[in-house]
């Protein structure tokens, strides 16, 4: 089954197309002090290696402003710089050569803020970002809409008007909030009103496993859906655990390839070798392959050839041998011993071969 995104207006963020037809793009956000040059520069480069494509930076002081200039032309990654309470930083930004302009309109001040962030971007040529977040916004929509979905797309309604009437169309909009299901009532209302690109997100989603699982549930609904050109999963961890949830996320539903993805088995009776071990093995082995590949690894030899069917390459284990499958075919028997150096061995052929455009 193929998921039909909705097709949207098409925003450049730097050399990165945001909406038109272009695949869902990956986010993150540095969690270092943005003047800390060296730092941040180090974990965008780790960003980028992982798979991130652009990457968000705090801007809450005149050091970070006067960074912006130095990452931007070091960086691999557009940088987006992310903006709260005072606008001039936006100005800053934009003159820094940052590729987007994210702004929370519920905490920016008066209208002529707003106003003067979006004539620079005009001038610069730089697309803005409305972020909505249902926790900060604005009193005058809580008042009438109390806190829902509603209240969060009518201020972004509000925002897109100002834009629109000073003739601003590089608008990406994203509708964040803790609760998924609000999260998904949200961009599923403003995805029928505009055809803006939309990044999508779960704010304060918390821990590895919380927040995959709270991410997962709304980003993967909403996805599902068609809607979403741009995506963070929203962590407390090391930045580099967003890019790997959102890769997975996003492989799991036919939305990303270049992913090396294991499966295995649950456990059961029948179990014969250290799956657990195994598998651990192979996911640490894979680490930072960036190609299409699925690997199956499983417990027995009773139900390995049907279940290794739709893996590029498997393996099933046994107490005295097991045996590697290629395309769900018998490739291989071999003892146990070698089971495990045998499938890494198959696995770096397939990535040689994959670098030279080589068919399996």
């Amino acid at each position: 089954m193929m998921i039909n995104r909705t097709k949207t207006r098409k925003v450049m963020v730097g050399n990165v197309q945001i909406g038109g037809n272009n695949k869902v793009v990956i986010q993150s956000m540095t969690t270092s002090k943005t003047h800390n040059i060296n730092e941040t520069l180090k974990q965008i480069n780790e960003l980028h290696k992982e798979g991130c494509e652009i990457v968000r930076v705090a801007v809450l002081g005149n050091e970070d402003a006067e960074s912006l200039k130095e990452l931007v032309l070091k960086s691999p990654l557009p940088i987006v710089a992310d903006i709260h309470f005072n606008y001039k930083f936006a100005l800053l930004a934009a003159d820094a050569g940052c590729a987007k302009i994210r702004i929370n309109p519920g905490n920016i001040g008066k209208l002529e803020n707003t106003i003067a962030v979006v004539e620079k971007c005009k001038e610069k040529n730089i697309p803005i970002r409305i972020g909505i977040n249902s926790g900060s916004l604005p009193k005058n929509m809580v008042e009438k809409y109390g806190w829902t979905a509603k209240a969060m797309v009518e201020s972004l309604r509000t925002h897109i008007e100002i834009l629109e009437n000073l003739d601003f169309k590089d608008i990406i909009y994203s509708l964040k909030s803790t609760d998924p299901l609000m999260a998904i009532e949200a961009y599923t209302m403003a995805s029928e009103i505009w055809d803006y690109p939309s990044h999508l997100g779960i704010t304060e989603a918390g821990s590895l496993l919380n927040g995959t699982i709270k991410s997962s549930f709304g980003l993967g609904v909403i996805l599902f859906n068609g809607i979403g050109s741009t995506i963070r999963i929203s962590l407390s961890e090391d930045p580099i655990q967003e890019i790997k949830v959102a890769k997975r996320l996003l492989n799991s539903m036919g939305l990303y390839e270049n992913i090396v993805e294991v499966i295995a088995c649950p456990t059961c009776g029948r179990l014969e070798f250290d799956l657990s071990k195994v598998v651990k093995e192979i996911e640490n082995y894979v680490e930072g392959l960036n190609f299409p590949l699925k690997i199956a690894i499983l417990g027995c030899v009773v139900n390995g050839p049907g279940e290794s069917a739709q893996a590029d390459i498997g393996i099933a284990g046994g107490n005295k041998g097991g045996i590697i499958f290629k395309k769900g075919k018998l490739f291989k028997t071999v003892k146990q011993e070698e089971l495990v150096p045998e499938l890494k061995k198959l696995i770096l052929e397939y990535y040689e071969s994959w670098k030279n455009k080589i068919p399996n």
